[in-house]
């Protein structure tokens, strides 16, 4: 039985749940308190919402006024969200990672009245901007000694910590309760549920609009698709919940399904929290499983010999038992055998890493390397993908559970339409809906352009760039080229990432820096060739892989110079660089690069904080590099 209509909103979804799937005395969010995990109720979570709740309507919140959030992921994240959702509120969620100066234009673009901040470091940043912001009344820190922060600082902004909101307005709950489940009874699906500014590699944030109806419609559609899904499912979260793809594929589903969240305490103790939690389900990126591809392939064949043997042996007969199997036939017995002993000796080994409870991962954000996902399709882990837009709630397409077809984002979702639209004619090459999936059809490349319950309701005051990409007819351009592959979508690249060569061959550079990504030598590659006679690239390395080779210190990534210029580190790179150029056409092999020492990072504005690179930013920051690459650098092929 589904538990969402029409008529649902996202305040709603939780409330379903304890209706119908759980009693309120069963867990809903775990969180790891110095050594212990601790579990958190349903009914304690609502507590914590309807008393926050009763505080905003104290301090004269309306429905539509828009509450802002700068924290990591946590169960306060939660509370606040479903105590804005139930009054009507408008989630402003910003990265922790931008500048003061994106701060104060998102909070004053927005209007924000509130901001929840995460922790000191936070909470300084909102200092330094807090009185330029005319509408903010509350800063709510969640951490309690506040006051050594803001003792020098003459606030315009009242600030209290959370637990006081909490105490304040438990005490107010009586004369409050009734209006607050009055209001919830009275938000409706076409009403804006959160405010999203698009981080963008170029021009100012623009934030876009989602309704209540986008992610409820978003969320069950997703759920449909994969219906493996249930109530007993415990999610790792550790994606920000400030970008839509985590706030759908982990935070929604679960209120909608009634699964558990568990929350990570942080990037650098994932692996640790992952065996700890044995989550059944992660929302991810793909760097992150190329990273543990890279050290899986590496602990298997580093120490040679026999056990290499073995690991490789064990990702043959991996391939070819999923391969038969994909195929809609029954390995034979022989295969079988070896497939269990193969399970035993190399993939459980794998799989404990990850807690062993893995049912899936759902990759998201950036296209996955086709080799990556056939790496976790080997050893029996399954990497669903989707793709989409914050524009788009976010999800367009998505994996079936039961079918994939490696280097696509997987079916049209029920009740859309994806169009792909040719870049210059501007005609559609094709039109394609959930229903009418062939599994043998493939057709050219073109725009992809989407109609239907997924897209934003526009950008917030911002009518003129609303109409720039939704045009007349609904259709909502999002800029990415991308094709229909075997029925299932199939991502090329972003238009505005093309680089046409000074002989007019147009080359796209994801899939060819996704080449090049197959070296356990190389991190990262930005592709460079736009109206040039060939391509050149600033290249990253693995730092773990180089340090091991060289024999070097972390002091060599502290040294001032931006890029190596060792011959030896040169030569290293080279090697592989010419080894995977021969899967290229020629007019898209490197001819030349520059090593970075040490990536491109958001704090020296060269990626979005989705972690995207700002192509404008990195090719004018580095233009003497570049033009050094069209003068005979460093000859890669």
């Amino acid at each position: 039985m589904s538990l969402i209509n029409e008529h649902t909103t996202v305040p709603q979804l939780l409330r379903n749940v304890i209706k119908h799937v759980h009693p309120e005395t069963d867990t809903f969010l775990i969180r790891k308190v110095k050594e212990q995990w601790e579990e958190i109720s349903y009914k304690d979570t609502l507590a914590k919402a309807d008393a926050i709740s009763s505080y905003f309507l104290e301090i004269g919140i309306k429905k539509g006024d828009r509450l802002a959030f700068i924290i990591e992921n946590s169960v306060e994240y939660v509370y606040y969200d479903q105590a804005l959702q139930q009054i009507g509120g408008i989630n402003t969620s910003i990265y922790p990672t931008l500048s003061e100066a994106e701060i104060e234009y998102i909070l004053n673009d927005s209007g924000a009245k509130t901001i929840l901040v995460g922790s000191p470091f936070l909470l300084k940043k909102i200092i330094k901007i807090a009185n330029c912001c005319e509408e903010l009344i509350r800063i709510i820190p969640v951490f309690e000694d506040f006051e050594k922060i803001t003792e020098k600082t003459a606030l315009n902004a009242g600030i209290v910590s959370l637990n006081s909101v909490i105490k304040e307005g438990n005490l107010k709950l009586p004369s409050f309760i009734n209006e607050i489940n009055q209001i919830r009874s009275q938000v409706l699906p076409s009403d804006i549920s959160a405010l999203i500014y698009t981080s963008g590699t170029t021009g100012v944030p623009k934030g876009v609009m989602l309704t209540h109806s986008n992610f409820v419609e978003n969320v069950k559609v997703c759920l449909e698709q994969i219906p493996v899904i249930d109530q007993n499912d415990t999610f790792l979260s550790f994606l920000p919940l400030s970008h839509v793809f985590e706030r759908t594929a982990t935070y929604h589903v679960c209120c909608t399904k009634g699964c558990k969240i568990a929350f990570a305490q942080s990037l650098e103790l994932l692996a640790k929290n992952m065996g700890e939690v044995r989550p059944t389900v992660m929302s991810c990126v793909p760097r992150l499983l190329e990273k543990i591809h890279d050290k899986a392939i590496k602990g298997g064949t580093a120490a040679g010999g026999t056990k290499a043997k073995i690991f490789l042996w064990a990702l043959e007969i991996g391939q070819k038992h999923r391969e038969i199997k994909e195929a809609g036939k029954n390995p034979s017995f022989i295969l079988n055998a070896q497939h269990a002993i193969a399970e035993k000796l190399v993939f459980s080994k794998i799989k404990e890493k990850t807690g062993g409870r893995l049912k899936f991962m759902i990759s998201g954000g950036a296209a996955l390397p086709k080799n990556v996902g056939e790496f976790f399709g080997n050893l029996g882990i399954k990497i669903l993908e989707g793709f989409g837009l914050t524009e788009t709630s976010p999800v367009m397409a998505v994996t079936e559970y039961h079918r994939q077809v490696y280097g696509t984002v997987g079916r049209v979702i029920p009740g859309i339409e994806i169009g792909i639209q040719d870049v210059e004619t501007k005609k559609f090459v094709s039109i394609q809906t959930h229903e009418t999936f062939n599994p043998n059809f493939t057709c050219d490349e073109g725009e992809i352009c989407v109609r239907g319950h997924c897209v934003m309701k526009g950008y917030w005051n911002k009518p003129e760039e609303t109409a720039e990409v939704i045009d007349s007819e609904g259709w909502f351009h999002t800029g990415d080229v991308g094709r229909f592959f075997k029925g299932n979508l199939q991502i090329t690249d972003r238009i505005k990432n093309m680089l046409v060569n000074a002989y007019g061959k147009n080359i796209y550079p994801t899939p060819v820096e996704n080449t090049y990504l197959k070296s356990q030598k190389i991190e990262a590659v930005f592709l460079i060739g736009d109206k040039k006679e060939y391509v050149t690239a600033i290249v990253t390395p693995n730092r773990e892989t180089l340090q091991e080779t060289f024999e070097l210190k972390d002091v060599f990534f502290d040294l001032p110079d931006l890029f190596i210029e060792d011959e030896q580190i040169l030569a290293w790179i080279s090697e592989d660089i010419k080894k995977f150029s021969h899967e290229l056409a020629k007019f898209e092999r490197i001819k030349s690069f520059k090593i970075k020492r040490n990536p491109f990072t958001i704090e020296d504005g060269e990626m979005t904080p989705t972690m995207k690179p700002k192509r404008k930013v990195i090719e004018k920051k580095y233009v003497l590099e570049i033009e050094e690459m069209y003068m005979g650098a460093v000859e890669a092929d």
